[in-house]
């Protein structure tokens, strides 16, 4: 079943009839039907299917009742008793004119000059633009007149009798406009004035399909008339192949191809200097899409494979689906779309999978579709599936695998084995594969990841096609266990608690987890519970309200179990209470019990000497202190008042008021402070932590200028032996 002829974009008039052409080749009998923006038509009176397959609409419209459009989009589908084809979708345009967007405007030219006229209209089809100038047909012969197609009029060399009324008249199969009048005036005064080169109007962004022509304009003014000349941003020369002048300046290509896709620069040079004025304008090609590789029929069959390929090329990139019978294919379990959907690949065929398979190409300049079908086919059955699939670790990078031998006229029919390899966590587009010889029951793979686990399965082939698979085991290359995985526990209310883990770099290198709890007052209440490599989350419920329980997380592949990591999570009120914060629980790694004891050790010992130390530094300051009051003196100087050196013993005395010296034969001699002393703005011991001013015998609000500078180390010391206890 094929498409000899398929619809085609066509523009329609409306209350005229319309015909879309669909031509069908293959076994009959065929039946032909059409859609309508994918809806299916319904014949009758308006649309009737003719017998070679054409559609027929007799009066198109543009609304009906039911304020629908016959405008869209137009496909034909072909069935026999093989499968269904849908056609390329057909655009049909309803014929139009519209008002003008841009009416032309007046202006006034010197002798000599330049003058440009334009006017601007959307029609479908495109709509012939010509000139009038005083309601009279404007005679294009004359070389000094260049129409272009997008309706802009040039005039060069402007002359006395150019002078007048100019409209556009814009025409099609739709309907004839005429444009707004615009008074075109000359100027003789200036017409000898010198004036640099000005571009009018230069090439603006343009998008075509090949084969189609591109007209760049680019029109210039100037006295001395600027000469305007072409060139590509890139440097590439732009041809002669095709190339033309319009005009004094225009460019026209005709037949584009991609190679002319690219940056045009107009220049406008005055003569015999180097002053120019530049404009640059975007010219891009497109190409609808063709097929550089097509699928091809095939037989298989069933539990058979079967590969259809479709490679299509164009610009912009085209956008490739797959219809299974004019429906659209959704890959399932032996469905696979693989490449960017240039592979499809079917396996373990079903009577369900005998079909017609289209490959449809789209972008923006087209589509175009490609076809193939899948028979079933009775023969001789398929190989077994091989058994006794085995893998041992060589080396580090080094797999073997060995599997049973079938029996004799099993192994008859078979004409290979293929090995399928990937690293486990791997999608299945990172499988490796490997032939092995019929004779063949061993193989090696090399060049593997050290501490990797692989997961393999093995199919045999005839040739009728391929086995199923056999079953899929895991093996893990030597080089060692997995690293200790780290793991973070989320408290969520008082009987559940989150735990989640970091996923290894590679796939393969963990070949799963196994979590672990228990409840430290109830060692009764335990659980287990093991994951595959690609899960690194688990909620744990049920457990016991408020208690505390050990995690323990432990990482594992062929090679056996990495270090355990655990932690002390708590459950009650206080872990609880702020939703999303992580629970509370410390790092409790008991896998090296022996140096958490030396750690033990080392700080009990510290401890002790700064404990030492600082009792030595007391007894040293109660004899320091207790010389220092026998020998007290009264200081040089207080508030200007000095006091005698005495023959006799005194006593001194220091209080909140002042100082009072008693000599040795009860006179007294004091010094108030109270008004004369100054203020003393010595800064005081707040900020020391609690108790360590208690602890050496002064009180918290005592100055810093009157406790004995021989005591500051033994302060210091006492700070860090105070901070160090704390914490």
């Amino acid at each position: 079943l094929a498409f000899l002829t398929e619809p085609r974009d066509v523009i329609a008039v409306r209350d005229r009839p319309l015909m879309l052409h669909c031509q069908v080749e293959g076994e009959g009998p065929i039946s032909i039907t059409w859609r309508h923006n994918g809806v299916p038509i319904v014949t009758g009176v308006r649309a009737t299917v003719l017998k070679n397959g054409t559609l027929l609409i007799r009066n198109f419209s543009k609304r009906r009742e039911s304020n629908e459009t016959d405008a869209g989009e137009y496909d034909c589908a072909a069935e026999n008793r093989y499968g269904l084809l849908i056609s390329r979708k057909a655009r049909v345009q309803l014929a139009s004119l519209p008002k003008f967007l841009t009416h032309p405007q007046s202006l006034a030219v010197d002798v000599g000059g330049v003058a440009r006229l334009s006017c601007q209209v959307n029609g479908i089809p495109e709509a012939n633009i010509t000139w009038q100038r005083d309601r009279r047909p404007l005679s294009t012969a004359d070389p000094r007149y260049t129409l272009l197609p997008n309706g802009v009029l040039q005039i060069t060399g402007v002359q006395r009798s150019d002078s007048g009324l100019f409209r556009c008249v814009a025409s099609n199969i739709a309907n004839t406009r005429y444009s707004n009048e615009a008074q075109l005036s000359i100027n003789v005064a200036g017409s000898r004035v010198y004036k640099e080169p000005v571009i009018l109007s230069g090439p603006q962004n343009l998008t075509i399909n090949v084969h189609q022509t591109a007209i760049l304009e680019c029109i210039a003014t100037g006295n001395p008339r600027p000469i305007v000349s072409w060139s590509r941003l890139d440097g590439r020369s732009i041809g002669v192949e095709g190339v033309q002048v319009l005009g004094t300046g225009n460019l026209m290509i005709s037949d584009a191809t991609l190679q002319h896709s690219g940056v045009y620069v107009c220049s406008a040079n005055r003569p015999g200097s180097r002053s120019r004025r530049t404009a640059l304008g975007r010219l891009v090609v497109q190409a609808p899409p063709e097929f550089v590789q097509w699928p091809q029929s095939v037989s298989r069959p069933a539990g058979g494979s079967a590969v259809f390929s479709c490679t299509a090329t164009g610009v912009p990139e085209p956008h490739l689906i797959w219809l299974k019978n004019g429906k659209l294919l959704t890959p399932s379990g032996n469905v696979k779309l693989t490449n960017g959907n240039t592979t499809l690949a079917i396996t373990r065929i079903t009577p369900e999978d005998e079909a017609i398979y289209q490959c449809i190409a789209e972008n923006s300049a087209g589509t175009n579709q490609a076809s193939a079908r899948l028979a079933i086919v009775q023969g001789p059955e398929l190989p077994e599936a091989p058994t006794g699939l085995r893998a041992v670790a060589l080396s580090s990078n080094n797999l073997q695998l060995t599997w049973d031998q079938p029996e004799p006229h099993v192994s008859q029919q078979i004409i290979g084995y293929v090995l399928h390899i990937r690293r486990l966590g791997e999608p299945d587009g990172a499988e490796l594969q490997e032939a092995v010889d019929k004779s063949t029951f061993v193989h090696a793979f090399e060049n593997l990841e050290a501490a990797t686990t692989y997961s393999i399965y093995l199919k045999a082939y005839s040739a009728q096609g391929g086995s199923q698979q056999s079953s899929t085991i895991t093996a893990t290359t030597l080089g060692g266990v997995p690293s200790p995985p780290s793991f973070f526990t989320k408290v969520l209310n008082q009987t559940a608690m989150q735990v989640y883990w970091e996923l290894p770099s590679k796939p393969g290198k963990v070949e799963g987890f196994r979590l672990e709890y228990r409840a430290v007052s109830n060692p009764d209440i335990q659980g287990q519970e093991f994951f595959p490599g690609h899960i690194n989350t688990h909620t744990i419920s049920h457990l016991e309200p408020a208690a505390v329980y050990e995690i323990q997380l432990v990482a594992f592949n062929g090679n056996g179990d990495s270090p355990s990591t655990r932690r002390l999570v708590s459950l009650s009120e206080d872990g609880a209470s702020a939703s999303g914060r992580t629970g509370q629980s410390c790092n409790c790694d008991q896998s090296d019990p022996s140096m958490s004891t030396l750690l033990v050790g080392v700080h009990s010992g510290l401890a002790c000497i700064l404990c030492c130390l600082l009792f030595v530094l007391l007894a040293y300051r109660r004899s320091f202190i207790c010389r220092k009051e026998a020998s007290w003196e009264t200081p040089p100087t207080l508030n200007g008042v000095r006091g005698p050196k005495s023959p006799t013993g005194e006593n001194i005395e220091l209080n909140q008021v002042g100082i009072s010296k008693t000599r040795r034969d009860g006179s007294i001699i004091s010094a108030s402070l109270k008004e004369t002393a100054p203020v003393n703005h010595s800064p005081r011991l707040k900020l020391w932590p609690p108790n360590v001013l208690d602890l050496l015998g002064y009180p918290r609000s005592q100055d810093l200028n009157r406790i004995p500078q021989q005591s500051n180390l033994q302060i210091i010391l006492s700070f860090f032996v105070y901070i160090y206890i704390y914490n």
